[in-house]
């Protein structure tokens, strides 16, 4: 828990974090603006009209926000972690009655010429929660019962980011379990979640039949080594039913929850359809675009596919195929060292800190973070189905450079205590 002595100033702000972050940013602004630029048209760096001038006034918003959350009394994030997250859990909520529909999302609220997504804020709002939560001297009942209360944390974010449509925000707060298991999550539902992701895509892949086949396959075999042992057989006959519901569950989900765009990417994934003008033409054109840079790249503005507007949403979602354009391999890879170095350096100061409170909140910003940049890049290159996150302080989007913004720098505040 935080004391009296702390948060009074910052001398103990990490500098490599912020350096690592103003590079980040900076990379953003400059793909931004190759994604957008015009040699023919007008140039002016506050231009409105561009994707590149609006990103810069977020760019500035978000150094002020990082300014003031340095000089904030640290304990302010601690002493009121609960109410940040209710007050973010009510406006995303609201947002459902009075948002806006984007790309088949009602995820947005429109601020005169900005667009707000509400459920961004969420994940640090979620991420202070869980801190606390942790960090507090629990009750028999909260000993008995904390992972369930801690996943409550999770789901009522993305049961809300479901609701609105936002499959892709709702997978990132189960990122958050990365740092369960950190806080003594028994292996065993380590194990469970990987046979639920494989479960997942088999439904996907498959059929329900052919699933429920195969979960009754590895029924059989645990038979062998639980041979007279009738209480494990219960308990894994148990295990078998609710998987054989979250067979059907996830089934009702993409027929009821998913957009048609959205099937249609996982079909295309899965090799169950072909779709040589949507989600087969986007993909496509994503993996030449990056192939095409080749070793050291074609160099900056000089990108021919982002240049020529083929691949589909090149300031957002697929900023990481320009990257690859014009930067190639070289510059892929010390952009991925860029991001393991931010995420390498939060895990390593969370553990040095003897704050629970910091070590978890540190963790919960890693497990963010790898989550995007690994879900991202791999829809680029298709290695996972497109479920629309952006790249950390890359992607254009004001809301997301803001609320990564408060994510990292409420850890680099109270880890300087």
């Amino acid at each position: 828990m935080l004391t009296d002595r702390q948060a009074t100033t910052s001398k103990g702000t990490d500098p490599y974090l912020i350096l690592i972050y103003v590079a980040l940013v900076i990379v953003g602004l400059l793909s931004i603006f190759s994604s957008s630029y015009d040699p023919n048209a007008e140039f002016s760096l506050f231009n409105m009209d561009q994707n590149y001038g609006r990103q810069l006034v977020w760019a500035l918003i978000s150094a002020v926000t990082a300014i003031a959350i340095l000089v904030v009394d640290a304990r302010f994030f601690y002493n009121h972690a609960y109410i940040i997250y209710l007050i973010f859990m009510l406006l995303i909520f609201s947002v459902l009655f009075v948002g806006t529909e984007i790309s088949g999302a009602k995820a947005w609220i429109r601020i005169g010429g900005f667009s707000l997504q509400p459920i961004e804020f969420a994940k640090f709002a979620t991420a202070l929660a869980l801190a606390k939560f942790f960090n507090e001297g629990k009750t028999d009942s909260e000993r008995r019962n904390i992972w369930v209360i801690a996943f409550i944390f999770i789901l009522v974010p993305a049961g809300i980011a479901i609701l609105q449509k936002d499959t892709g925000s709702a997978l990132v707060f189960f990122a958050f379990t990365i740092m369960f298991f950190r806080e003594g999550l028994n292996g065993w539902i380590m194990l469970l979640g990987v046979l639920v992701a494989v479960t997942f895509v088999l439904t996907l892949m498959w059929n329900e039949l052919y699933t429920i086949a195969f979960l009754l396959v590895l029924l059989v075999i645990s038979c062998f080594f639980i041979q007279g042992n009738r209480l494990k057989l219960i308990r894994n006959i148990g295990i078998f039913l609710g998987f054989v519901m979250l067979v059907f569950a996830v089934n009702m989900a993409y027929t009821k929850v998913l957009q048609p765009h959205q099937r249609q990417r996982i079909d295309t994934i899965f090799g169950k359809s072909i779709d040589p003008k949507g989600a087969d033409f986007n993909l496509n054109q994503s993996k030449i675009a990056i192939g095409s840079g080749g070793f050291a790249g074609k160099g900056y503005l000089d990108g021919t596919q982002t240049k020529l507007n083929f691949v589909p949403e090149q300031s957002t979602d697929f900023i990481f195929c320009g990257i690859g354009e014009e930067w190639g391999f070289v510059g892929s890879v010390v952009l991925f060292i860029l991001f393991m170095s931010l995420i390498l350096r939060i895990i390593y100061l969370a553990e040095r800190h003897k704050s629970t409170f910091v070590r978890v909140y540190g963790y919960g910003v890693a497990s963010v973070i790898f989550f995007h940049l690994v879900i991202n890049i791999g829809m680029t290159i298709g290695l996972v189905p497109v479920i629309g996150i952006p790249l950390p302080f890359i992607s254009y989007g004001g809301t997301a450079l803001w609320s990564f913004t408060i994510l990292l720098f409420i850890f680099i505040r109270i880890n300087a205590e």
